[in-house]
């Protein structure tokens, strides 16, 4: 069939076979497929939208245009994903967690863009750290270690990376359907055998309306199942920063922080029903409470700090990271906190905003190709109820110049609302099956 038929096809609402779908996925591998084919093809799916059927059959097919790795190790071999947010550091303390609970964790994460931060920014705060490793050595990690947190290599679902980047400059991102074939592609790729999903909704979400964020989580657990990869996801809140910060070194020094026994409360528990999801899945507990129970065993007794430990020195980072992070995490030069003019609780916050600080400052992308200012960022954040008075901090902002520090706070006065104290959403919304 030609390329254009197979375009043809979707642009006037009809369904592509499986066949049809993997020539075209070929084509986007080898380069036979133009830019211009490509876009169309997006186009054509964003606005006539995919079967399931079609959206297992694009997944499979990106995932299986590359490398797919297999694992015989002693343990289930698990992953989880998040749609993204402001002060998302879950990863860093989730994957050490489950390999001290007997999986392995082969994480391949992605890089920030936009408002929200990307999970291997952080590790590039680390000197050495290195996010992207040859498959062997991705092996060698996962196999002593339990855990390796990754970018997505040249192997691994290139036809995804290549859509990737002409869906980001032709408008296309938001389609359900190619959302789902994206993410999925790569999880796959990495022969998981469970995954759980961090789905996120609110101000700070890619779905900033829960019903949109359920409609994306139904999407990605049901296509994961039929894929064969065991999945559920949870629906999370994201009107507020995760953490109390934002930024890249600063996210990483909260994050060990968290390993040493001083977690943020609302971090800590979505890290925790995460982990015991995937260890309920898995197999590795019996019942909610006593995989809840094996997780805040593993931070408590400190042996998910040491994993971390072993997993950084493993991939190229300091052997004593943990012990001094300071040294090794570069500080931004001028700290000044950003304080209430006004009594009252923080009635609202706009996260995404929020997150645009960290980008104005340095410490995000507006572009894929920008440089990354990993110091910059935000601290102490307040949290939404929080009862304030003037001249009482909200956040704290690192930044290179006051230039930096002016447009900080510009943001952060539009982002944060002082008023009645509000009524919270839940954390955990829902937990979602299939």
């Amino acid at each position: 069939m030609l390329t254009q038929e197979i375009i043809a096809i979707k642009r006037d609402g009809g369904v592509l076979d499986a066949k049809a779908i993997r020539q075209f996925v070929t084509g986007l591998t080898d380069g036979s497929i133009s830019e211009g084919q490509a876009a169309a093809f997006a186009m054509a799916v964003f606005f006539q939208k995919m079967s399931v059927e079609e959206r297992v059959a694009l997944t499979l097919a990106m995932r299986d245009s590359g490398d797919v790795l297999t694992w015989d190790m002693p343990g289930p071999v698990v992953d989880k994903h998040s749609t993204g947010g402001v002060g998302d550091n879950v990863s860093l303390m989730l994957a050490p967690a489950l390999a001290v609970c007997g999986a392995y964790v082969p994480m391949i994460s992605g890089r920030g863009l936009g408002h929200t931060g990307g999970t291997l920014d952080k590790f590039d705060a680390i000197p050495g750290y290195d996010t992207q490793p040859d498959i062997d050595l991705l092996r060698r990690v996962v196999g002593q270690v339990g855990c390796a947190i990754i970018g997505q290599t040249g192997e691994i679902a290139p036809a995804d990376k290549r859509l990737y980047g002409i869906r980001d400059v032709t408008a296309t991102v938001e389609s359900i359907d190619l959302i789902t074939a994206s993410i999925l592609s790569k999880k796959l790729a990495a022969g998981l055998e469970h995954l759980v999903l961090d789905v996120k909704f609110g101000s700070g979400a890619f779905m900033a309306d829960a019903d949109a964020a359920r409609v994306l989580a139904r999407s990605l657990v049901q296509v994961a199942n039929d894929a064969g990869c065991k999945t559920t996801a949870l629906l999370t809140d994201m009107n507020q920063p995760l953490a109390s910060c934002a930024g890249n070194a600063i996210e990483m020094a909260n994050a060990v922080a968290f390993l040493r026994g001083n977690a943020d409360a609302r971090l800590y528990e979505v890290t925790v029903a995460l982990c015991a999801d995937l260890l309920v899945g898995a197999g590795l507990a019996d019942g909610v409470d006593a995989a809840r129970g094996k997780v805040e065993n593993a931070f408590s007794s400190g042996a998910a700090a040491e994993k971390f430990a072993q997993m950084v020195a493993a991939l190229g980072g300091p052997a004593d990271f943990m012990d001094r992070p300071q040294s090794y995490l570069e500080a931004a030069p001028m700290i000044v906190d950003f304080c209430a003019t006004t009594q009252g609780h923080v009635a609202a916050i706009d996260t995404r905003a929020v997150g645009q600080v960290v980008v104005e400052l340095g410490g995000g992308r507006r572009r894929a190709a920008d440089e990354i200012d990993y110091a910059v960022g935000l601290d102490a954040l307040a949290p939404l109820g929080a009862a304030v008075e003037p001249g009482q901090p909200l956040a704290r902002i690192h930044a290179r110049n006051e230039a930096g520090i002016a447009a900080a706070r510009a943001r952060l006065t539009a982002a944060y609302k002082i008023g009645e104290k509000p009524v919270e959403t839940p954390l955990i919304l829902e937990r979602i099956t299939g």
